[in-house]
Order: C-alpha cells, then sequence, then structure tokens
C-alpha cells in the first residue's frame, strides 16, 4: 500500500478514473458528419449535432460495435439490451442543452484489467462500467478579448467512457492503468489513444482517507490529457486535501482543473450528483438490443491482446517481466519484435530493440513507425553478431550507422572494413607487441594482480582498431602470461 505522510501520521490516497476514448469511427455518434481531426472550425456539424428543431438522431452500428469490442478487450460483461438517456445540464458548447449518455442501462459493465509496476508486482483494477456518450462542441478563448467562441466540430462525437473502481491507491497505479487501458484499445483498434488531440483524456476522482478508514470527500479533476499530468495532478491534490483536514478544514465535493504550468488543481465548480442531470430515457432512441451470435463473432475476432502477449512473451521466448512488459506496450513493437527474433535468440533480440533501438528512438524523438532500422535489418544485424563477424562493440558502432543512414548492415560492415579480428594468428602478433611492451605490467600481473589483464586486452584491441575477437584476444592473453 503507498501512503502519504502528513502531520498527523500516514493518509491513503483512493483514486478512481473515468477515461472518455474516442471511438475509431468515420462518423459521429448519431449523424453522419465526419469525426476527421484539424478540419476548420464548424465544418463538420450536422443538423442533429447543432440540434436543429425535428432532427432525430440515428445510432451509428459502428459505434457500437467498437464499443462492444472494446468491453470484451476489458474482460466486461456486455448488456444484450442498453439504454441512451439525456444528461441535462447547461454548457455553452452543448447544442441541445442536453448530453445523450447511458447511465443506469450502460452498453458494457463490471470488467477488470491487470496493471504492471515499477516494482515487477501486478494488480487487478475493476472496470464498473464503459458507456457510450457524445462528446460536446469546443469553447475557444482566446481569439478574442471580449468574447468565447464556439467550434462544433468535436459536437456528436462518439465517445466511450470508461470507468474505473475506485481501487487505485497511488499516482503510479493510476499511470499504469490508463497506459494499459490506452494500449489495449490501441491493439484492439478501437480509439487512437491520442492524447495530444484529446481523443484520450481522464477526469480524476481523488480523495484521502486514515489507512482503512471511511472513504473521503472526493474532487475530480477535469480532462487531464496526459499520463504525466495524471500523476503530478494526482499528487498535488492528495497533499491538498490533507493538508485542509490537518488544520481542522473540510474538503469541499468540487470538479477542478489542472495547470499544468503551475503543477496545481484550482477549484471549478461544485461537484454534481447525479439526480442533478435530471436523467431519464431519450424518447428518441429506442433500446439498444445486442444479439449474442453478434457480440461472440465480434469476441471471435479479438487479436491477441497485452497481458495474453506478455505472458506469452515470458514463456515462449524466456523474457523477464520487464522486457515483456516493454515489448508489449504498442502493438508495433510486439511485432517488430517477432520479427527480429524469428529463427534468433530472443534475448539477444530482445536487448537490441530495448537497448539500442529504443535509445535511439527516444534521443531522436523519433516513433518506431518512421525507424530507419528495419526489423529484417536490425534481425541481420544480430546474425552478424552471432557468426561472429561483429563483436558486440562493433555491432553498436554499426547500428549507429544504420540509424544514421537507413543502410544494410552488411553493406555497412563491407564497404568500411568493420569486420571482427577472428584470425589467431594476427591476434597473437597484437598480443606478442603487447606484453613485448609492457615488462612493468607483465610483473603486476604474475604478482598476482589479475585486473591488469584489462591493460594488454586495451592494447590489443587498440592495435587492431578494435575489431580483435575479445574472447580470442582474453584466451591468449592468459596462455602467453601463464606460460
Amino acid at each position: 500500500m503507498s501512503l502519504l505522510e502528513g502531520r498527523t501520521g500516514d493518509w491513503e490516497i483512493v483514486i478512481g478514473l473515468e477515461i472518455h476514448a474516442q471511438v475509431t469511427s468515420k462518423s459521429k455518434l448519431f449523424s453522419g458528419a465526419s469525426t476527421e481531426f484539424g478540419a476548420e472550425p464548424n465544418t463538420q456539424v450536422s443538423l442533429v449535432d447543432a440540434a436543429m428543431p425535428g432532427m432525430l438522431p440515428v445510432i451509428n452500428e459502428r459505434a457500437v460495435e467498437q464499443a462492444v469490442r472494446t468491453g470484451l478487450g476489458l474482460n466486461a460483461q456486455i448488456n444484450l439490451v442498453s439504454i441512451f438517456d439525456r444528461k441535462n445540464y447547461f454548457y455553452p458548447d452543448l447544442p441541445q442543452g442536453y448530453q445523450i449518455s447511458q447511465f443506469l442501462d450502460p452498453v458494457v459493465g463490471k470488467g477488470e484489467i491487470e496493471i504492471d509496476l515499477a516494482d515487477g508486482t501486478s494488480r487487478t483494477i475493476g472496470i464498473t462500467r464503459l458507456h457510450l456518450e457524445q462528446d460536446a462542441g469546443k469553447s475557444i478563448h482566446d481569439q478574442d478579448p471580449r468574447k468565447t467562441l464556439i467550434d462544433l466540430n468535436r459536437s456528436g462525437v462518439a465517445l466511450m467512457e470508461i470507468v474505473s473502481e475506485p481501487d487505485m491507491r497511488s499516482a503510479e497505479e493510476a499511470g499504469a492503468y490508463v497506459t494499459k487501458i490506452r494500449s489495449i484499445v490501441r491493439y484492439l483498434g478501437t480509439c487512437d489513444g491520442n492524447m495530444q488531440e484529446g481523443s484520450l483524456r481522464a477526469d480524476v476522482n481523488v480523495s484521502v482517507r486514515k489507512p482503512g478508514g471511511e472513504l473521503g470527500t472526493r474532487s475530480e479533476i477535469k480532462n487531464v490529457n496526459s499520463i504525466r499530468f495524471i500523476r503530478e495532478a494526482i499528487d498535488y491534490e492528495a497533499r491538498r486535501q490533507i493538508e485542509i483536514i490537518e488544520d481542522g478544514g473540510t474538503v469541499d465535493q468540487e470538479t477542478r482543473l489542472f495547470d499544468p504550468d503551475r503543477g496545481e488543481t484550482r477549484s471549478m465548480r461544485s461537484k454534481e450528483e447525479s439526480h442533478d442531470y435530471r436523467y431519464f430515457p431519450d424518447p428518441d432512441l429506442l433500446p439498444l438490443e445486442l444479439e449474442q451470435s453478434w457480440v461472440d463473432a465480434i469476441r471471435e475476432s479479438l487479436p491477441e491482446l497485452p497481458d495474453e502477449k506478455k505472458h506469452r512473451f515470458m514463456g515462449e521466448y524466456g523474457l523477464s517481466v520487464d522486457d515483456a512488459a516493454q515489448l508489449i506496450a504498442e502493438r508495433e513493437t510486439a511485432e517488430y519484435f517477432e520479427a527480429v527474433a524469428e529463427g534468433r535468440d530472443p534475448k539477444i533480440a530482445a536487448n537490441w530493440v530495448t537497448g539500442e533501438l529504443f535509445g535511439a528512438l527516444n534521443r531522436t524523438d523519433t516513433d518506431l513507425s518512421a525507424s530507419t532500422v528495419s526489423a529484417d535489418m536490425l534481425g541481420k544485424l544480430v546474425d552478424l553478431i552471432s557468426d561472429g563477424t561483429l563483436s558486440n562493440r562493433l555491432a553498436k558502432e554499426v547500428f549507429e550507422i544504420m540509424f544514421e543512414t537507413g543502410d544494410d548492415p552488411e553493406k555497412i560492415v563491407e564497404e568500411r572494413g568493420m569486420k571482427q579480428v577472428t584470425d589467431t594468428g594476427a591476434i597473437e602478433a597484437a598480443v606478442d607487441d603487447a606484453i613485448a611492451a609492457g615488462a612493468a605490467q607483465v610483473e603486476q600481473y604474475k604478482g598476482g594482480n589479475e585486473k591488469i589483464l584489462g591493460w594488454f586486452v586495451g592494447q590489443v584491441m587498440k592495435a587492431t582498431q578494435g575489431k580483435a575477437n575479445p574472447q580470442a584476444v582474453n584466451e591468449i592473453l592468459r596462455k602467453k602470461l601463464d606460460g
């Protein structure tokens, strides 16, 4: 259990998340308007989205299929009958004056996922439900000194709201949970998970209590759009609440915003209860009834999901939990690794993908899809190490050239003369020269200083421009010095 220390002792954080994931669909939840990102303001708005009188919503079957697909990926109950409700509240970018959502009868019920933590442990986090709802438009405050402008392009876009149980106890767990949900929906192809564009964002519910005590009053932090900000918002908000309680005050149930520039949350409005929204079934939409055979067909089409893939990588390839977790985080990365590992030592393949490749991609802020080193090319590099053509040190040099130029490793080795020297005659000559030039070091070695062997290795590698086979160098050196 992760606890925070206050003046009056330890405190436990209780966290629940509501993730809003934009459904991957070319049209909106109840209209045929486009959902493409980046269009000119108010150019993707149908009469339904603008709430013109007499316009009736028509359900988008693809959006329902994507919600069911996601529910199955969350190991959740699929409800064959669900109901769309009107959630009534005023907001300037909500043209209808209500949002079509789901409340008591959502399309997806209880489920659970497994999260992986930095210490190598795993935890199960419960899912309360997943429901479908329309997104609102966007209020723009920075284009006129006196007016708020409205862009309705996003109005009516299909969202899946994934509501967790209040099972998380630290900012780390919340970050791992969002990471896993994002990974699952990207594997499934039900949401692109792009947090920068707002297609996946979270409302974070935070409260504090004495360990094992009654649940405290929660604050909801709205629309946090990065995993780092989610973690920072939780840490700040928990400490804010502890300070209020320890100073004799009470925490208000309210909605807050996170300011990433200041690293703090600030009050937005008092938090509504569900009865404040006056939910009732939308009279323009019939109950949504699904056939079990349709749900079963979607289940059959699911890809291998992250947790299944992680356990397979550990069993089939003998990888550690950490390596497997890194490699399955994105479907594209997992497929890249399997292509490199095919017919080769999987642990060496994993080391090169998670080490050199990931390091180069992070250093240059490059996505794997834009990498100049294909899986086929990296596999060839691993082959050159396995057959003795390259030492590990030379292979790293070749990799850097591959990453910079996109050239094939065999071509680089041939053109630049980078083959490892395995000719024992050439290595023996370099060893003899090193011994002849290091009489003092020979005496130290014979006097019991084993570490001085490294000096001789360095001299031989320098003489061979780093191309001598290190294993052969060590064997020949010991043989001659011990002889």
